[in-house]
């Protein structure tokens, strides 16, 4: 089946304000095939069969390779029961491990469920119910299954299955993982509920196939990506075989001059993350690339990786471009190799993005998306220069509209501010068992993103600020987005994040909190005589906090859910 960039009309038209700057070579109206998640990888390795999937510490597992270990995890999971409806659970760092698992559960037939490793046992519990998981894989790491057999034994999860992490590593690693850092290894058979464990080297036959299954690319549903959305409150997102496969299609179509079967991926970003599973492990895996992955970053172990193995692409989020600039070694690290780094999940300052490029010399591109839409929306070119502050241009076959803030149901002019709304192959079908909020979520066909952008004539979009966070100040909007821009610009500052915080005068009042560069120091008076001349006072913070760390979330987004929390507690004590 295909699918096709929407017919012109009144949101679409025969030639949208975005043409004008389109990428040489790229074509908003072509054809975008959809088909089964799992053919991606079963494409790659019959034409790439030899060239390297993953490399995990040095260890190289061949596309020949993980299509055979994929095959023999899908049918034991299949001797397990799993199919047509099944939610199977992914409890996993990045690994060779979190790849098989995917692509198996999607061939066995069934729904892949992303979780967070850093997940309590009662976030999980929730999510477990409510997706209603019924086999979680994880691996023997204590910090893992613990978590995974407090929720077998509470009887929330019917069973799991463990597989070795030693056995990932190269032969010399493993050895010694499994001396000196046994106490990390959990022994899952001596658990209580042990009969309910299934161990992977049970699980793996050689030579096993799984049973074909007929899979319906608009209909079936790949991943439920669970998500705050716009209001907060945990729900899956239902996304589609189709969904993935023509999102993953789209970021292919973005950049023609890459390779196949030439690239490396830099894999840094959890794959349990929509970001990077599209972005890294999905679009990896069609390009028949090596995607070199770390389980847990650390900065110097990242850039040492990249100096050592050579990676052509690395998607990551904004923190982490702005930590390799501040990295005071940077100049003794090879980034050469990078033909571009694509920046999503969060706001890219401007500041970062220049700073980072003249640092590094390597093209910062940002993108945006949100996991409602498999994620990805708009890109900038990957080459030429956009706009300042631009998320660039909707991907083939995706429309943008901006609406009123007032009413959805009305588009507003050009240059005006608008909540971004979104239509094209890649939008989901909906929350998991959430008929109203899926219905509030979409105005007409176009799904809501709560983000507020404006459109400049070329067709660049530009986020100013999203719904929920905006500051309410003597009946005025003020958009954290626009404060921290500010901020940043000044020479001591490496991170800061706004919230709004209630004010006596003003009803509500920015705050802002802010970490300095290393070597460096500056005064609440200074960040306030700074914002002066670039800020109205309306807009200036009537606090500002200095923290040695701001709070991030698992994938390295800047957070204000703590910093909401931090001063919600210190107003009710």
């Amino acid at each position: 089946m295909t699918d096709k960039a929407p017919a012109a009309s009144s949101e679409a038209p025969d030639s949208p304000a975005w043409l004008r700057r389109y990428p040489p070579g790229v074509d908003w109206f072509a054809e975008i095939p959809d088909g089964a998640v799992f053919s991606l990888l079963d494409d790659a390795a019959r034409t790439y069969p030899k060239r390297p999937c993953t490399n995990f510490f040095g260890r190289l597992t061949s596309y020949g390779e993980m299509a055979i270990l994929v095959d023999q995890a899908a049918a034991g999971l299949q001797r397990l029961g799993v199919g047509k409806g099944t939610k199977v659970g992914l409890f996993l760092p990045n690994s060779p491990t979190f790849i098989v698992y995917y692509y198996a559960t999607l061939k066995a037939g069934a729904t892949v469920v992303n979780y967070n490793p850093l997940y309590t046992v009662e976030e999980l519990t929730f999510q477990v119910k409510d997706s209603e998981t019924e086999i979680m894989i994880t691996l023997d790491l204590q910090m893992l299954f613990e978590k995974v057999d407090a929720l077998l034994q509470s009887d929330v999860l019917p069973r799991a299955v463990v597989c070795s992490f030693a056995a990932l590593l190269p032969s010399p690693m493993s050895t010694l993982f499994k001396i000196f850092k046994r106490k990390q290894i959990a022994k899952p058979k001596s658990s209580s509920a042990a009969q309910r464990v299934v161990l992977e080297r049970d699980l793996l036959v050689k030579g096993a196939k799984p049973s074909p299954v007929v899979i319906n690319p608009d209909a079936d549903i790949a991943v439920l990506q669970y998500t705050g959305g716009t209001t907060g409150t945990p729900k899956g997102a239902m996304l589609t075989h189709a969904n993935l496969t023509r999102n993953t299609r789209q970021v292919m179509m973005w950049a023609p001059d890459l390779g196949q079967g030439q690239e490396r991926v830099m894999g840094v970003l959890p794959f349990f993350h929509v970001f990077a599973m599209t972005v890294v492990m999905n679009f990896g895996i069609a390009k028949a690339a090596e995607i070199v992955m770390m389980p847990r970053f650390t900065l110097d172990e990242g850039l040492a990786l990249i100096n050592k193995v050579r990676p052509t692409i690395m998607p990551g989020v904004p923190t982490l471009f702005n930590a390799i600039q501040n990295h005071p070694k940077i100049k003794s690290y090879d980034l050469t190799s990078l033909k571009f780094c694509l920046s999503g999940g969060a706001p890219l300052p401007l500041e970062v993005k220049q700073k980072f490029e003249a640092t590094t010399g390597c093209r910062l591109v940002e993108g945006y998306g949100l996991s409602e839409a498999s994620p990805v929306v708009t890109c900038n070119p990957i080459e030429g220069a956009p706009p300042p502050g631009s998320i660039g241009l909707p991907l083939p076959g995706t429309t943008v509209s901006l609406r009123s803030l007032a009413d959805p149901n009305v588009p507003v002019a050009p240059g005006e501010r608008g909540e971004l709304c979104v239509k094209g192959p890649q939008v989901m079908r909906g929350y998991w068992k959430r008929p109203e909020e899926t219905a509030n979520q979409f105005t007409g066909d176009f799904l809501r993103t709560g983000d507020v952008a404006i459109m400049d004539e070329n067709g660049f979009f530009q986020i100013v600020d999203r719904i929920k966070d905006l500051i309410i100040c003597s009946g005025y909007n003020v958009y954290p987005r626009r404060v921290e821009e500010a901020i940043y610009e000044h020479p001591a500052v490496e991170e800061v994040t706004v919230i709004g915080i209630p004010d006596k005068y003003r009803g509500e009042a920015p705050k802002a909190f802010i970490k300095l560069r290393a070597g460096h120091t500056a005064t609440a008076g200074d960040i306030q005589k700074h914002l002066s001349v670039k800020l109205s006072k309306i807009e200036w913070p009537a606090a500002i906090e200095f923290r040695d760390s701001l709070p991030k979330t698992m994938v390295g987004k800047l957070s204000k859910k703590e910093l909401k929390a931090e001063e919600a507690q210190n107003r009710s004590a």
